[in-house]
């Protein structure tokens, strides 16, 4: 069988690092009873404690393992020390002793993909290319970008359509996919987002529909069950967001079990992270809540 560009790219830096590499029936990948839905972690779940210093990203999945019973993590750019193949083989190698599967790359602060200048558009998408290679490395099948700009609806989307297609397009050479949260402004919009969807129209640029963030100003806010309908068909990646919950055990600010069921018949499989973002629980437990929550609905 032809190995992929990416395996053979990841297998050369394995090797002069000297990490052992893996068969896909030890690593896993040969489990033909695969679950409809496997439970990742966000990393920004714990953004309070790594902007303290109080964990490393290193640390990350060790903790979503060990502390939680969480084998697949979400990372957030911004966390990371460097994209170097020392530092990237550091953590890839944390991630094979634990068993933890990388899922994603949240990438934050890399230039807006929908800028009204050709200039600074084009080169956010260059600035998107280092967080791919660290994706294909890592093993990740998507990073998560945003798609915000300056400007009237129509302006935008064709600026983050342009954006998107050429960052798709160089992506997909490592087999990453390229994926737009529902994360403010017009992306927060179900409708618009999945327009330019549909514009761009590629096999690996998609969505990652978040059940908490659909406010798109500070005066109006999307209705979150129409949004995430809207953004299901093109999802590659879910994010059970949430902040607070009741004494049963429900998040009090989103229908978890009305959104799951939107999921289910939308036909996804696959990772649905919790990403717990309140205050009145620690990060722990709100973790542990989110958790149990989803488990509990996924059965």
């Amino acid at each position: 069988m032809k190995q992929s560009r990416r395996a053979f790219l990841q297998s050369a830096a394995l090797a002069a690092a000297g990490i052992p590499l893996l068969s896909a029936a030890s690593s896993g990948m040969a489990n033909k009873s695969k679950p409809r839905f496997d439970i990742s972690l966000a990393e920004w779940s714990l953004h309070r404690a790594l902007f303290a210093n109080e964990m490393t990203n290193l640390e990350f999945p060790v903790r979503a393992a060990k502390e939680f019973g969480i084998y697949g993590v979400e990372y957030v750019n911004v966390f990371f020390k460097d994209t170097s193949t020392a530092y990237l083989s550091e953590l890839l190698q944390i991630t094979r002793d634990h068993n933890v599967t990388n899922v994603l790359i949240m990438v934050d602060r890399e230039g807006s993909l929908g800028d009204a200048d050709k200039t600074a558009r084009e080169q956010a998408v260059i600035n998107h290319h280092k967080w791919v290679e660290a994706a294909a490395f890592l093993g990740c099948h998507s990073i998560r970008v945003n798609a915000a700009g300056e400007g009237t609806q129509e302006a935008v989307a064709d600026a983050v359509v342009e954006s998107l297609t050429k960052l798709s397009e160089f992506a997909a050479k490592t087999n990453i996919n390229v994926i737009v949260e529902n994360h403010g402004g017009y992306s927060s919009n179900g409708k618009w987002l999945s327009g330019v969807m549909q514009r761009v129209n590629m096999k690996n640029c998609g969505t990652l529909p978040d059940f908490g963030n659909f406010r798109i100003s500070a005066n109006e806010e999307y209705d979150r069950y129409m949004g995430i309908t809207e953004l299901m068909p093109f999802a590659k990646g879910v994010s059970a967001k949430s902040h607070d919950f009741d004494a049963e055990g429900n998040e009090v600010h989103t229908d978890f079990a009305r959104m799951m069921q939107i999921v289910r018949d939308s036909g996804y499989t696959g990772w649905i992270d919790v990403e717990y973002e309140g205050s009145k629980l620690s990060e722990p437990e709100g973790i542990v809540a989110t958790k149990k929550l989803l488990e509990k609905l996924i059965k």
